[in-house]
């Protein structure tokens, strides 16, 4: 029966009866001399995890899915070597009159900031 299906009155006797059992037990375990916890309370809680045959399971089928990317690699190799045999892009050099003139410009900012500052 679902606790939504009883009444007020129910739910009602049915918590007095959990705080019977529990003082019950209590002064059972007085009486024991016992410090152990109620039965259900010495359940162990269940630890996620899974078995060693999932874990082998998953590790072959990795292992599997690795051994396909390296088998492929290879032909991607071949395709890499026709693709590097391409030549090279030029270099952009820049003149030695290029450089001078903005190194000059470059000067006379610093030059025009320094005056501002004074």
């Amino acid at each position: 029966m679902s606790s939504i299906n009883l009444s007020v009155t129910q739910l009602r006797q049915a918590a007095d009866l959990k705080e019977k059992i529990q003082a019950l037990e209590n002064e059972l375990s007085q009486v024991l001399g016992s410090t152990a916890t109620t039965a259900a309370a010495k359940v162990p809680k269940k630890k996620g995890g899974m078995s060693a045959a999932g874990k082998a399971k998953i590790a072959a089928a990795q292992k599997a899915r690795w051994a396909k990317v390296k088998a492929a690699k290879p032909a991607a190799a071949t395709v890499k070597t026709v693709v590097a045999t391409k030549p090279a892009k030029k270099k952009f050099v820049m003149s030695a009159a290029a450089k001078a003139k903005i190194s000059a410009a470059a000067k006379a900012r610093w030059a025009k900031i320094k005056a501002a500052k004074k």
